[in-house]
């Protein structure tokens, strides 16, 4: 099969297509034709040899994909070969077929096409896992996504206005303001001409809001913990702006604040499946009734992968960037 191989750790001209070998499944997985994948964040950190594969994995880039079942291992009950899916991976998206943990995969939702939901699985099991299943954030509470025109940020504002929140959102230009605001957003701040720390306060009468979903890290730590409410949340799940921060503790005493953070790849299967079961049952319905929409920016083949890495890393895109084999 053809795969999207790291040639060897740096910028985006190390992608190469390849010929490598297929895939063997074990008796719990299926195998998976790929349709589609979808870039994240940790791909690039891959390439650049900063985030590896889980250990025993496939050494692809690829955290997400949608394709047909093309075999089914001896202890799968719920999947058939000819089935549509999507699924979570913990790499190997990047490549012509992929062997899939069962319990790992969601049935294609029937109201978009098969290539479009390979944007679904990463960011739906990150927003669900870190906002709502740890954060628990509730109908009638106040959430500030950072970088709101991304992936994550773009699939969280619609998830969380279906769930009746009041959705804040940081981002770097009016044409990526008005793409969140077009999604549902209701308070869209520009963090390269505003204060959002000063915005969040005045559109909350001083208070601050209840959850933030931060992809930037040290450089927002302090400010973030400003921008919160009491008995307020802040989940971390990226650094992009560094992993180091001054901290005032008395800030989390005084507004008795929560801070968490985590990521997905490195997760137990065990632990990835009952991520997904409650994404299954609280997001997918969401996406059947048309409230949650895939915000695709472009597509690329695989032998246009290094292009596709130069669009993630130029942040000017708005939703998810694909690719297909």
């Amino acid at each position: 099969m053809r795969a999207v191989v790291i040639k060897s750790y740096g910028g985006p001209e190390v992608l190469e297509v390849q010929e490598v070998e297929d895939p063997t499944i074990r008796d719990d997985e299926v195998l998976v034709q790929v349709e589609a994948t979808a870039l994240n964040r940790a791909d690039t950190l891959q390439r650049k040899g900063l985030h590896p594969p889980p250990k025993g994995g496939s050494p692809y880039p690829g955290l997400e994909c949608s394709g047909t079942i093309i075999t089914v291992g001896s202890k799968v009950q719920r999947w058939k070969i000819g089935d549509q899916v999507c699924a979570l991976i913990g790499g190997g998206g990047y490549a012509e077929r992929v062997a899939v943990p069962a319990v790992q995969v969601f049935p294609a939702p029937s109201v978009v096409s098969l290539k479009e939901s390979a944007g679904f699985p990463e960011v739906a099991c990150t927003v669900w896992s870190t906002v709502f299943m740890t954060s628990r954030l509730t109908a009638g509470e106040t959430f500030l996504i950072h970088g709101g025109s991304s992936g994550i940020g773009t699939f969280a504002i619609q998830i969380a206005k279906y769930y009746g929140v009041r959705v804040f959102v940081t981002a770097g230009s009016d044409e990526k303001l008005a793409a969140c605001k077009d999604l549902g957003a209701d308070v869209c701040i520009n963090y390269k001409s505003e204060d959002f720390v000063a915005r969040v306060k005045e559109e909350t009468g001083g208070q601050g809001v209840d959850v933030i979903l931060d992809t930037v890290g040290g450089s927002y730590f302090q400010r973030n913990l400003d921008s919160l409410n009491f008995d307020g949340r802040l989940f971390i799940i990226g650094f992009q702006g560094g992993t180091k921060a001054e901290l005032n503790i008395a800030c989390l005493f005084a507004k008795r604040l929560t801070v968490q953070a985590a990521g997905l790849r490195n997760r137990s299967t065990e632990n990835k499946a009952e991520i997904i079961r409650e994404v299954e049952k609280h997001v997918w319905p969401a996406i059947e009734a048309g409230k949650v929409k895939p915000v695709v920016c472009k597509s690329f083949s695989f032998s246009e992968a290094v292009e596709a890495h130069r669009l993630m890393e130029s942040s000017t895109h708005i939703g998810k960037i694909l690719l297909t084999p």
